[in-house]
Parts: structure tokens; C-alpha cells; sequence
């Protein structure tokens, strides 16, 4: 029997929207004050200003894996989705564009940004049209671009950025580091796109009912492109900060970050069968993620230890959670 159709505001009406906000903004305000005092230095203006600019590499990631999420789908391609969209821009920036001074590096960005945007667009075509499993194609998509990527660097990098890239990267605006104010940004526009537009209405539908949002005469694969291309541009912005913070981009930046990326979705009540998930509670969840690996950094804990805190709770929220999501 098929879900029951819902729509991207049953759980305002739910009270599941306040609920996932007051959830999360309690893990960060717990992780916060339990850190405090656990760890010398966490309340400095040193350590918060460094949790601001490790966060956004994280959360743009995490972001373009929410919107397939919600879909019902997976974008495993993330990371390196991001990686070839700043190889992209750097060898722009180095070659063809690099006469054209101060122009190169703004045309060379958004040129990286299309290139994340195809590569998440040639995934939603195939899996609209085609109709594989979007974590079959992802996959796929994944190995392509690593092995694209590992063939034009011959497994080494590009560094060398104008002096834009490193204010985009080490820059402070109002004393917030660049990075958090992209970041935060796009949160926003993400935010918008998904609960106050058709586009994000017709994401949540698909979601919840694949059969029932084509028989209300939705256009199902213009949205499953839409998803992805949006996924694919997400994770390019990640590919732009992450060039612009290290000066440099090679295939293997960010790998280690595809997993913890559906945990943070998870984490912030994305349902794993579409449908549901915010974007606020997200960004909350992601900031109570990075106040936990400073802390622990802080107190001189292993950051594999942390990585392994995050799994424990994964798994203890999943199992809090699964009774609701098979109700829903």
C-alpha cells in the first residue's frame, strides 16, 4: 500500500517542526555548556572563531545531501562533486582566465559553481529518465569523478589562489569569517527554496509519494533534476570554500566527510524514506556536531573518538526516532 500523501507542511501542523528546532537547539546548548566547563579555552573568541571556519566545509556538504534526502533519494557524489568543481576553478584561475586579473577569479567561481551543477544535473537525468536508483547512480557518479579527477591532477593537487580567494577564505565580515556567512547564506536560500516556493512543495511530494505527486500532474523528472542539479550546485559552493581555506584542491579534500554528512541529516530528523527533513534544525544539529569535535579537540581526545561520538549518536536518535518515521 503506498504512503499516505503529506505535504511539506503536515509537520508545522504536526508540531514536528518546533519540535526538531527545540531538539537540536538543546543538543547545542547542552554541548555548549558541557564543554565549557569540560574544556579550558572552548568559550575563547580563538576557539569559536576556529569552529566558524571549519563548520561551513561540513555544512554546504550537508546541505546538498538534505534536498535528495527529502526527495527519497542519496547523493553519494557530494565530496567529489565539490572536488572537481574547484580542480574547475583553480586550473581557470591558473590558465585559460588568468590574464584577465581581477575578472579571473569571480568568472572562474561561477564557472566552477556550472560545473557542480552539471555533474549533480547528469545524475537527476539519469535517474529521471533512466530510472536507476539514485544511490546506484551516485555511486557511479562518485568513481567517475575520483578517477576523472586523479587523471587530470595525476593523483596530486593545484594550490596557488589570487589574493580574492584567500579573503573568501580567511576573511572576516563583522568578525564572522567569510566561510560562515556563505555559509549561513546559502542555509537561507535553501530555506526559502524549500518551504516557500513550488519547487520545494513539489520536493517534499515527491518525497512522500512518488506515485501520487505524478498523478497530481507534477512533471516528477523535472524535479528529480531539479533536486540534483541543486545538490550538484551546493555541493560546488563547498568545492569553492574549501579551495579558497586551504589555497589549494585535490581529488581526496573532503572524502572523509560523505558519511558524516547523512548523519547530520539524520541527526536533525531527515526522514532516510523521504519526505521529511529542514533545514534549520540542520544547521543547528551541524553547529552542536562541531561544538562536540572542539571540545573534544580542546580536552585532547582523539578526533577519531569524536568521529565515533557522532556515530553513537546516530544511532541512539535513529532508534529514538524509528517509531515516528514508520508512523509517518
Amino acid at each position: 500500500m503506498n504512503k499516505p500523501l503529506k505535504t511539506p507542511h503536515a509537520g508545522l501542523r504536526l508540531g514536528g517542526d518546533t519540535r526538531e528546532v527545540l531538539v537540536m537547539a538543546a543538543l547545542l546548548v547542552a554541548s555548549i555548556a558541557l564543554f565549557s566547563f569540560a574544556a579550558p579555552g572552548f568559550l575563547g573568541a580563538a576557539n569559536f572563531n576556529s569552529m566558524a571556519m571549519q563548520l561551513p566545509e561540513l555544512g554546504l556538504l550537508s546541505l546538498a545531501m538534505l534536498v535528495p534526502i527529502i526527495s527519497g533519494g542519496l547523493n553519494l557524489s557530494v565530496t567529489f562533486t565539490a572536488n572537481i568543481a574547484g580542480l574547475a576553478t583553480a586550473w581557470l584561475v591558473q590558465g585559460v582566465l588568468g590574464d584577465l586579473g581581477l575578472a579571473s577569479a569571480p568568472l572562474a567561481i561561477v564557472a566552477g559553481l556550472g560545473v557542480g551543477a552539471a555533474a549533480g544535473c547528469l545524475i537527476g537525468v539519469i535517474v529521471a529518465y533512466v530510472g536507476a536508483h539514485p544511490i546506484l547512480v551516485s555511486l557511479g557518479a562518485m568513481i567517475f569523478l575520483q578517477g576523472l579527477g586523479e587523471f587530470l591532477t595525476r593523483g596530486g593537487g593545484l594550490s596557488g589562489m589570487p589574493e580574492a580567494f584567500q579573503v573568501i577564505g580567511a576573511g572576516h565580515f563583522l568578525g564572522v569569517p567569510m566561510p560562515m556567512w556563505i555559509f549561513l547564506g546559502a542555509a537561507a536560500v535553501l530555506i526559502y527554496i524549500m518551504h516557500f516556493t513550488r519547487t520545494g512543495f513539489s520536493i517534499y511530494m515527491l518525497g512522500s509519494n512518488a506515485r501520487a505527486t505524478e498523478y497530481s500532474g507534477i512533471n516528477v523528472k523535472r524535479v528529480l533534476i531539479t533536486v540534483y542539479t541543486l545538490s550538484g550546485l551546493l555541493a560546488g559552493l563547498a568545492g569553492m570554500v574549501m579551495l579558497a581555506r586551504f589555497n589549494s584542491v585535490r581529488v581526496g579534500h573532503g572524502e572523509s566527510y560523505l558519511l558524516i554528512t547523512v548523519l547530520a541529516c539524520f541527526l536533525a530528523g531527515a526522514n532516510p524514506f523521504g519526505g521529511f527533513g529542514r533545514v534549520l534544525p540542520l544547521v543547528l544539529g551541524l553547529m552542536s556536531l562541531q561544538v562536540i569535535a572542539s571540545g573534544m579537540n580542546l580536552m585532547g581526545a582523539s578526533q577519531h573518538l569524536a568521529t565515533a561520538v557522532w556515530g553513537g549518536f546516530l544511532i541512539i536518535v535513529m532508534a529514538l526516532r524509528m517509531p515516528f518515521l514508520k508512523q509517518s
